[in-house]
């Protein structure tokens, strides 16, 4: 027998346990997809239950279909004009906080030719706080199915599905229960009654019942005055909608109808909680009240946040540098393999220096970014993130930003990319761009190795940590002042008032925090790796071509004469060896291997002089004179705009010492130090610090706002904040170190 299709369209206000209901009932069986055009998230699960495939769409928490947020709007949208994607409703409320979960229920009773269920999640809470719920009444009040369930203990899941499947083979016509004020009774009537008794033909083809019709037009909502304004009725029907809309706000002082329908949905929610809700006792103070006067307290909770977060990013950097270890000894070994086992010298190295390469320092990152994610994820179930939130609201509002901001900007530690997409929290799009702006202030982990590269080679090894330190918190000072020039200048407007959920601190799912850890893990190598691939192909041929072909040549063959003169030392000493007359010649060897040095240090030179790469880096010199910098800081910049981590092997290249070196090299931090000043390393530190993210981030950044046009006004507002920091840093170290 074919299996069935229901998909159950599954709504909630935040923090009520839809995400762990989802993993109780589906598992790991779970997809996840934005609506069309768009960044905003929905997700898909599937299970099996009887002879259907159950499909459950896991729309954006929300605290309202009336809201403005791009979450809001979207969702409001999807249930109500692309009806044909779902089959049903499943409202999942907290039954501990019944009467604000019910203003959004109030408002999907209004949808109409839907069947909804109502969930009344966490009644193990419930019974602990001792509240009792009237499961009987309520659907005799609503006239819909009601079920108390617990995605924890995973009580009454079962029954949950049963419901869905009745639901959906009920061929009974779909009634409402959901009744409004006598004043907005009695203009939905008059509106039906004109509408009944005219009976227009052109009416039959929106597949809404007069009600409905009468509601949508009271509520302003767009698609059905764009359905309706082009018809005959119209011009007859809007004297009695406006006659309707004149009285009501008459009656309510206020032209404001979403204020007269949300205060309508207020009373509803109030009056129906008051009939079947009610607590047997209240306890006098709470778990999560007694944490909270530790947590949230305004003299200890800002040390204690801080205290977490100095844990949290020591484990991702001191732990995160053990795998990564491992990963790039991984990739460096199958570079070499292919080097070895390709004759083609052009081909081996597109392949094991470019492709291998760039995959490469893409992975060698994710572990910090799990471990990150791990540890934000922790915060996030156990409900603290939302007091943390709220902590540094007030402080954050200063500077133009918001309280939830937060979560993006010590994201933006790790990487940019998935710091981008958690602006995502973010509900108005001012805030959200805003935020997306600031991000790039938070130093992410791949411009650690630059930092640590000049820190070595210009400061005293025992006051490297106080130096790095320093790097960090001045570039997130400097964000929270970026962010209030933004905010005076660009992103004017209202803020968005502070509303957030307080959940109860709750065990974290290790399940849940799995799959939130690797979904994350999975889009960042899915939207990074391709970008930085081709980043560092791009790279790869801008420094090799075009070359001078027979001075390579020249300089290629007195590489392989000194290689074959050495490997033919080395086969002499062998076989002195098994006479036992070996005397290894090491003076001999070294001015070889020295000379050997040299030439392949001269190659990559000539091959770089000639290149793209050289040729742009010395068109913009110029741009970069009032540092003190030659035209390789300024390509090592430039390629640090694939990814910053590039930019170490690249001045390896560009120095003369080869493209193998990396933050820890000698070497290249003598010849560093011989070829800057300590004011012009102090200029490339803080440029390094503030200019545009690695292509892989801009892209996802671009995708975030969804323009191109925002890339690019990042690209010049962090170059040119990165410039003017850079120089006033430039001049300030003139004036203490010369």
């Amino acid at each position: 027998m074919t299996k069935k299709m229901i998909r159950v369209a599954l709504v909630g206000q935040p923090n009520v346990g839809k995400s762990m209901l989802i993993n109780a009932i589906c598992g790991s069986n779970m997809r996840v997809g934005n609506f069309s055009g768009v960044t905003v998230e929905k997700s898909y699960a599937y299970t099996k239950f009887r002879d259907y495939t159950i499909e459950v769409i896991d729309l954006p928490g929300i605290y309202s279909l009336e809201g403005y947020t791009e979450e809001e709007k979207l969702t409001r949208q999807f249930l109500s004009q692309n009806q044909n994607e779902y089959d049903l409703i499943l409202n999942i409320l907290d039954v501990t906080n019944l009467e604000r979960n019910l203003m959004l229920s109030s408002q999907l009773l209004e949808v109409p030719n839907k069947r909804l269920i109502l969930a009344l999640n966490m009644s193990d809470e419930a019974e602990k706080e001792g509240i009792e719920t009237d499961i009987g009444q309520m659907q005799s009040l609503l006239g819909i199915n009601v079920i108390d369930v617990s995605a924890v203990t995973k009580f009454h899941l079962d029954r949950l599905l049963e419901l869905i499947v009745e639901s959906f083979e009920k061929d009974t016509p779909i009634v409402s229960k959901r009744t409004y004020s006598d004043q907005i009774e009695e203009e939905i009537v008059r509106i039906v009654n004109f509408i009944d008794d005219v009976n227009a033909k052109e009416l039959h083809d929106i597949p809404l019942k007069s009600r409905d019709i009468a509601i949508g037009l009271l509520k302003r909502q767009e698609y059905i005055y764009n359905f309706l304004q082009d018809k005959p009725i119209w011009l007859e029907l809007s004297k009695y909608l406006n006659q309707a809309l004149e009285n009501l706000y008459q009656h309510y002082e206020t032209r404001n109808m979403t204020a007269i329908f949300s205060a309508d949905a207020q009373n509803f929610a109030s009056g129906l909680c008051a009939k079947v809700h009610k607590r047997k006792q209240r306890k006098a103070t709470t778990i999560t009240q007694k944490i909270d006067y530790i947590l949230i307290n305004r003299f200890l909770g800002l040390p204690i946040f801080l205290l977490f977060m100095w844990v949290l990013f020591y484990i991702t950097f001191d732990l995160g540098s053990i795998p990564m270890d491992y990963i790039e000894a991984f990739f460096g070994a199958i570079g070499d393999w292919v080097k070895e086992n390709i004759q083609n010298e052009n081909i081996a190295s597109i392949i094991a220096d470019g492709a291998i390469g760039g995959v490469g320092a893409v992975v060698m990152f994710l572990p910090n970014i799990m471990i990150l994610f791990l540890g934000i994820a922790i915060l996030e179930t156990t409900g603290y993130m939302a007091r943390v939130a709220f902590l540094l609201d007030g402080i954050f509002h200063r500077f133009g930003l918001h309280g939830k901001s937060f979560i993006p900007l010590i994201t933006g530690f790790g990487c940019s990319v998935p710091a981008f997409m958690a602006t995502r929290i973010l509900k108005n799009r001012s805030d959200r761009i805003l935020t997306l702006f600031i991000v790039n202030f938070m130093s992410c982990g791949a411009r650690l190795p630059i930092y640590v590269l000049f820190i070595g080679a210009f400061f005293p090894e025992e006051q490297a940590a106080n130096w790095l330190f320093g790097i960090y918190i001045l570039g997130a000072i400097l964000g929270l002042v970026a962010a209030k020039i933004l905010k005076l200048t660009t992103f004017k407007g209202d803020d968005e008032p502070f509303v957030m959920e307080m959940p109860k601190y709750r065990l974290p799912s290790l399940k849940l925090i799995w799959k939130m850890v690797w979904g994350k893990a999975l889009m960042y190598l899915k939207k990074a790796g391709t970008y930085i691939l081709a980043a560092s192909l791009l790279i790869w041929f801008a420094s090799n071509y075009p070359y001078d072909k027979e001075t390579v040549q020249q300089i290629q063959a007195q590489i392989n004469l000194l290689e074959n003169q050495i490997s033919a030392l080395q086969e002499d000493y062998e076989t002195d060896k098994k006479q036992d007359s070996a005397n290894l010649p090491n003076d001999e060897l070294n001015a070889l291997q020295e000379e050997l040095d040299t030439q392949n240090a001269h190659l990559s030179t000539v091959r770089l002089d000639g290149s793209y790469l050289a040729l742009v880096g010395k068109g913009i010199e110029p741009f970069f004179a009032p540092f003190g910098f030659d035209w390789r800081p300024s390509v090592a910049l430039l390629s640090g705009l694939a990814a910053k981590e590039v930019a170490v092997a690249t001045m390896g290249v560009l120095y003369s010492l080869g493209d193998e070196v990396d933050e820890e090299n000698d070497s290249l931090r003598k010849v560093l130090k011989e070829n800057f000043t300590l004011p012009s390393a102090v200029a490339f530190i803080l440029f390094v610090m503030l200019y545009n993210p690695c292509l892989a981030a801009t892209a996802v950044f671009a995708k975030e706002t969804g323009s191109w046009q925002y890339a690019f006004y990042l690209f010049v507002f962090t170059t040119l904040v990165a410039y003017l920091v850079a120089l006033i840093g430039y001049t300030f170290a003139n004036l203490l170190f010369s």
